[in-house]
């Protein structure tokens, strides 16, 4: 491969991440939400840093668990995001996607870390995941607090007779598993009410 095919792959795929931020959640359709901030880019953002600190807690490679964060949901871009109604009827090619997604550019690290996740054996991959379901948590408590029935019902088990988060129960780190747990039981708002003034310096 040539230079001048070298930086096409890179801008093609540049501007194929792009649209990512036009991608929403398909949560949405069972959550009775439109919500126009939650799309695939900004879960995969929040995804990467809850991802950065599990590496940290968990002594993993910080830079290998975002950069695998930030590719997660990478193949949605193609195959559309699908919720759990529509996973009963429509299959998949993920291996196809993430091959003719990352397959051809220039260096190959994106392939590999994308194939790492799929496999999820890698402490890095087990981490991404436990940080994807983080995401959700977090999400569904931003939900609740903004009034969303439905939402409540997810975050508190729906259909679970002990009554505990699905994505918690499905955390596999111990980081992860203290951090859900701090989530479940905080505030959303939490995090401005001792910087708020109601006076401009």
């Amino acid at each position: 491969m040539n230079t001048d095919e070298k930086n096409k792959n890179m801008i093609n795929f540049l501007f194929e991440i792009g649209t990512m931020r036009k991608l929403p959640r398909i949560h949405q359709q069972m959550l009775l939400s439109q919500d126009l901030s939650d799309n695939i880019a900004t879960h995969s953002y929040r995804v990467s840093l809850i991802a950065w600190f599990l590496a940290k807690l968990e002594n993993a490679d910080p830079y290998k668990v975002v950069m695998m964060a930030l590719l997660h949901d990478l193949k949605e871009i193609r195959s559309g995001d699908h919720n759990y109604v529509h996973k009963k009827y429509i299959k998949v090619f993920e291996d196809e996607i993430l091959r003719d997604q990352l397959g051809e550019l220039p260096f190959s690290d994106l392939f590999e870390i994308g194939k790492e996740f799929d496999i999820r054996q890698s402490k890095e991959a087990i981490i991404v995941k436990d940080a994807d379901l983080i995401d959700q948590i977090i999400l569904l408590k931003e939900y609740v607090h903004q009034g969303n029935n439905e939402a409540e019902i997810w975050l508190t088990g729906k259909g679970n007779e002990n009554k505990e988060n699905i994505q918690y129960m499905r955390l596999k780190t111990e980081s992860a598993k203290i951090l859900g747990k701090k989530i479940l039981s905080g505030k959303v708002s939490e995090w401005w009410e001792n910087i708020w003034t109601h006076k401009n310096r």
